[in-house]
């Protein structure tokens, strides 16, 4: 209990200042601060910095961690929501930006001047949605380890790490996973075949890697899986190839984009109109084409652990996505200020 204390007490002074910088990022971002949705998610981490602050500043005592516990369980489910909220968010920006381009199309001489303008806020909103993802991610894996940690022993496994995560297994969900969804749009789903190293473990969070592996079978889902490592590779490597006819070169940029989607408008407000309870993080009861989320997110999911994505396409024939996953312990976070 004596450890339970002090990470309580650690997240007591710790959680406070990172959710007072989204706060001021939200305020900040040019145009995107101003989207309802944006607006909702900024008053959610209001609330909970302030609930954090009315708690105990000293956590010296078992039922002062035990309420403390209470306390950031609900701000993490309340927060389970914040990445269909913002993708929302990105949609009513989209609209926006639509509409006004359109409405001063032919108004003015200066519609160049007034592009480089909307395109420059649009770079910075960018950046923006990479660092707000980047810190989300921390402050979940923050609260999510020592939500864990109260819990019973489970074999292998330290609060959400385990330390025999097999990659072979994890893509097995993601494959069903995948394939129900696939099955479900369309009635049918190709298979996938899996190759590599396929009796490796290592250490990692497996809700992570299963997030990224389903991100990207969705994208390809008559695909090639081949896991590969050695004692000497600096990362495991999974890579995931595809024959579904390849990305365009002048949207190859734009798939990291969080403002960049190919899901018809329907699907798009669909998603925008989703009731709140059922609008998680890691649900499979989503499109396959989404809000244009699931590469950007998943870059950041490989990123926090000191890993990373990237896509090679060839147009007319196929895809090839690389999963670098950096072995934890090795790494320090990568949260920007």
């Amino acid at each position: 209990m004596f450890g339970l204390v002090q990470v309580a007490s650690f997240l007591r002074r710790e959680l406070p200042i990172r959710l007072a910088h989204r706060v001021q990022d939200l305020e900040k971002v040019p145009l995107m601060k101003d989207m309802q949705s944006v607006k909702e998610v900024k008053q959610l981490y209001i609330q909970s910095f302030l609930e954090l602050l009315e708690f105990d500043k000293k956590i010296v005592s078992a039922d002062q961690e035990q309420a403390f516990s209470r306390l950031v369980e609900g701000i993490y489910e309340r927060h389970s929501r914040v990445l269909v909220q913002m993708a929302r968010g990105a949609y009513e920006f989209r609209h926006h930006i639509h509409k006004k381009s359109t409405s001063t199309k032919n108004k003015s001489k200066n519609t160049n001047i007034r592009r480089k303008d909307v395109f420059a806020k649009m770079e910075e909103t960018h950046a923006f949605l990479d660092r707000f993802y980047l810190c989300r991610i921390g402050i979940r894996v923050l609260i999510g380890q020592y939500l864990a940690l109260r819990q019973p022993p489970v074999d292998h496994y330290v609060g959400i790490i385990c330390g025999v995560t097999s990659p072979y297994e994890i893509v097995k969900r993601a494959i069903d996973d995948a394939a129900f969804m696939c099955t479900r749009k369309y009635g049918d789903a190709p298979e996938v075949i899996m190759s590599g190293r396929l009796d490796l473990t290592f250490p990692y969070v497996p809700t992570h890697l299963h997030y990224i592996m389903l991100e990207l079978l969705k994208n390809s889902m008559r695909a090639t899986v081949i896991i590969a490592d050695g004692s000497d590779n600096e990362d495991v490597v999974i890579k995931v190839s595809d024959e579904g006819g390849g990305i365009p070169r002048s949207n190859v940029k734009k798939i990291w984009s969080y403002l960049f989607t190919t899901a018809d408008p329907s699907i798009q407000e669909g998603m925008v109109g989703v009731v709140e309870n059922e609008a998680v993080d890691h649900g499979i009861d989503s499109p396959l084409a989404g809000l244009g989320y699931g590469l950007p997110i998943s870059r950041s999911y490989c990123r926090y652990f000191g890993g990373d994505l990237s896509i090679m396409s060839m147009e007319g024939y196929g895809t090839d996505a690389f999963v670098y996953l950096a072995r934890l312990g090795n790494t320090k976070e990568p949260v920007p200020i």
